[in-house]
């Protein structure tokens, strides 16, 4: 699910689901937290809302020195296409994150705001990205168009399994 390359660039790919615990938290699952935690040097989740859909995106405190250069990216692209672009509203969006210890075992407390940004309730679908991952609500998910059936087939199975099991 997740890989640390060379350059220390992760990628995070695969998902993973988690049902809010006892006293709020929620577990960041296994292969995620191993990529969180190299990528961060220690136990640290950053996580910020997406800019376009009603999730969360979360990864480790590495990618923070990629974001200047997403930024100039953006401006570039930007300024040939003729539209404006503000560079520090952007950092703002950005670096915006708010940073989260996580246990041993993955468990984390998400402040409320995060979780209303986030149309969170009780059950939180992790989808890999690339350089990020993102965190849904799955009936959020599940109102997403064309080109989220995968995500959608996997948050569904994923979800039965852990209900199941909570059920035992």
């Amino acid at each position: 699910m997740g890989l640390v390359t060379g350059d220390r660039q992760v990628i995070y790919s695969g998902q993973g689901f988690s049902l809010k615990g006892e006293k709020g938290r929620f577990v960041l699952p296994a292969p995620f937290r191993k990529s969180v935690a190299e990528s961060s040097d220690g136990k640290i989740l950053c996580l910020a809302k997406h800019e376009r859909w009603n999730c969360l995106t979360g990864f480790g405190l590495s990618r923070s020195a990629e974001l200047e250069d997403q930024i100039e990216r953006e401006e570039e692209r930007a300024i040939r296409m003729g539209r404006d672009f503000d560079p520090d509203l952007r950092r703002i969006q950005l670096f915006g994150f708010v940073e989260l210890p996580f246990d041993a075992s993955g468990r984390f407390i998400m402040p409320e705001h995060l979780i209303g940004l986030g149309c969170l309730t009780d059950g939180v679908f992790f989808q890999g990205a690339g350089t990020f991952f993102t965190l849904w609500n799955p009936e959020e998910l599940y109102r997403m168009g064309e080109g989220w059936e995968g995500a959608q087939a996997a948050c569904r199975a994923l979800a039965a399994e852990n209900t199941k099991g909570k059920k035992a």
